[in-house]
């Protein structure tokens, strides 16, 4: 592929190119025009009037457009962690006008015949051809020529090809406006395709060493059974909806076979993941403690949960499934003064700081009171709109609530021990 020097070591090529045809021996253009010819590659406003007989042919490059065919090539060029894994080729397509420019009658339509004749018969940019001009300028004084062979042109995939391009009447005008300048003679080529890539480092996999376990291939089953560990199911218990700190979490699933066994838990808004290891295990069900050395580092929400069976290079990891991790409330007092009434409540896991907390009694949501410090086991509520009595309470903390329904029995009831008795 060509570097970002490719535009211009095609435009170079071409006007070099013309400047060979423009002073052949066996022309005699000098003669027939009555003086040299200049090829430049300038903007149409930049070149001066020809009124002194000057003749010049040039050159400007007025559009560049990708090229279709390239255009979703070695597509994406990221992957899912954004790290960059190829880098897709930028294909252009280069319009040019070709302009004659003389001070007498017919000289610049001499001047342009020669060289739409010459486009013509080239039609491709041969390698070959690219190198020795690359080979010429390899030894010039000017840094840009000298720098031009370095954009490895003349080994992209892809050849340089030459054809007249149709401009009507309207998109000349336009054109021509646009330039600010006077029209002259012209014709437009369409140059294609240069492709351009860049050199930023890249990821690729290694090659592989071995088709499945013993080089046997790949493992073929007659059912519909994951092949691979997967994770079918995250349940509860007592046919709850989430699971809370102190219970145990049964895990089904498939091919769950393996050692060690470990269960990765990882909260919605943290990327660090918490590892509890599995009590017991059979291939396609696994028990573990939500009773872990550090409760602190647990946070009430909802969890990515995981399966991960052996370590280091054989480590699996299976598929993830959500799971809610709701407030337990512990205790909870109610005090009475001046009409308003004062709920304390103790829960576990403790509250972060940065969460959103309220306790609904009956059916009303009162919102906690600020918390002091990061984490908390300890939350106030006040209200002066709580009716006197016996009401079933809830906490919801983050959108989770506390387990209020008692799901074992037919039909179901409310839990007795979350209910508080305001004065």
């Amino acid at each position: 592929m060509s570097d970002a020097l490719a535009i211009a070591a095609v435009t170079g090529l071409l006007r070099d190119l013309l400047t060979g045809v423009m002073t052949r021996p066996d022309l005699n253009l000098s003669t027939v025009v009555g003086s040299a010819v200049d090829v430049s590659a300038l903007p149409p406003d930049l070149i001066k009037s020809e009124t002194k007989g000057i003749n010049r042919l040039n050159l400007f490059l007025y559009q560049v457009q990708p090229n279709q065919g390239w255009r979703n090539v070695n597509h994406p060029s990221r992957d899912g962690r954004g790290d960059r894994i190829a880098n897709p080729p930028l294909g252009l397509d280069l319009y040019y006008l070709l302009t004659a420019y003389a001070g007498a009658d017919m000289h610049a339509e001499v001047l342009l015949g020669y060289a739409m004749q010459y486009l013509h018969e080239l039609g491709v940019m041969t390698r070959e051809m690219i190198r020795n001009q690359f080979n010429a300028w390899s030894g010039s004084a000017d840094p840009l020529l000298k720098a031009l062979p370095g954009s490895r042109l003349a080994d992209q995939i892809e050849q340089i090809k030459i054809s007249p391009y149709a401009l009507n009447t309207e998109e000349m005008s336009k054109l021509w406006t646009a330039t600010q300048a006077h029209y002259r003679p012209t014709a437009a080529y369409h140059v294609s395709v240069v492709l351009i890539e860049s050199q930023y480092p890249t990821r690729a996999a290694l090659p592989v060493l071995q088709r499945g376990l013993g080089d046997f291939g790949v493992a073929v089953q007659p059912n519909l059974v994951p092949p691979l560990p997967t994770i079918e199911s995250l349940e509860p218990p007592q046919q709850q909806t989430a699971i809370r700190m102190g219970e145990t979490l049964t895990i089904n699933g498939f091919n769950l076979a393996g050692s060690p066994l470990n269960v990765e838990f990882i909260h919605a808004r943290s990327p660090n993941a918490l590892t509890l290891s599995v009590a017991t295990a059979t291939p396609t069900q696994w028990t573990v403690n939500i009773s872990p050395l550090n409760p602190d580092d647990w946070e009430i929400g909802i969890y990515r949960v995981a399966g991960v069976i052996g370590s280091g290079t054989t480590q699996v990891t299976t598929n993830e499934l959500p799971l809610a991790l709701a407030p337990r409330i512990v205790s909870i007092n109610a005090s009475k003064a001046a009409g308003v009434v004062t709920l304390t409540v103790k829960c576990s896991p403790k509250v972060w700081q940065e969460q959103e907390v309220s306790l609904i009694v009956g059916d009303r949501a009162i919102v906690a009171e600020p918390i002091a410090s990061a984490k908390t086991d300890t939350l106030t509520f006040k209200s002066s709109d709580l009716p006197s009595g016996p009401q079933w309470v809830r906490l919801r903390v983050e959108g989770t609530d506390s387990i209020l329904i008692d799901r074992t029995k037919t039909p179901p009831i409310f839990d007795a021990t979350q209910q508080v008795t305001i004065p």
